[in-house]
C-alpha cells in the first residue's frame, strides 16, 4: 500500500496535533477533571483486542473507535441536552484520535494493523 509522503504527510499529522490541542483546550472548559481525562484517554485503544481475533475484526473495532463520527455524535448530543459529561467524553475521545493521527496512526485496513489510510506504519 502506498503511503502518504512529503508535505501532505506533515499536514495530516499537524491536523491531528491541532485536533489533540483544541480538544484538550475545550475539555479544560467542559471538563470533569484531569484524572478523568487521563483515565479515559486510552480507552479507545481497547479496540486493539480485536486483533487477537483477526486482522479484519481488529480493523473494524479500531475504526469504530478511531473515526471522528463517534466523538462528533457524543459532542452533538452533549450540546443538544446540555450535558457537560457528554461534552467532556467527546473531547477526550477526539483528543485521543488527534494524538494517534499526529503519530501517523490512521484508520486501519483489514490487511493488518500496520496498514492505515495515512500509509504503512513502521516502514
Amino acid at each position: 500500500m502506498k503511503g502518504i509522503t512529503g508535505n501532505l504527510n506533515w499536514l495530516l499529522r499537524l491536523e491531528g496535533l491541532t485536533l489533540l490541542t483544541l480538544s484538550t483546550v475545550a475539555f479544560a472548559h467542559y471538563g470533569i477533571g484531569w484524572k478523568v481525562f487521563a483515565l479515559l484517554f486510552l480507552i479507545p485503544d481497547l479496540a486493539l483486542i480485536g486483533y487477537l481475533l483477526s486482522n479484519k475484526a481488529g480493523a473494524i473495532l479500531y475504526n469504530l473507535t478511531h473515526a471522528l463520527i463517534g466523538p462528533a455524535c457524543c459532542l452533538c448530543l452533549g450540546l443538544i441536552i446540555s450535558d457537560s459529561q457528554f461534552m467532556a467524553i467527546g473531547f477526550i475521545w477526539s483528543a485521543h484520535i488527534g494524538f494517534d493521527r499526529s503519530l501517523g496512526y490512521g484508520l486501519k485496513y483489514s490487511a493488518g494493523f500496520r496498514y492505515t489510510h495515512l500509509g504503512t506504519i513502521g516502514k
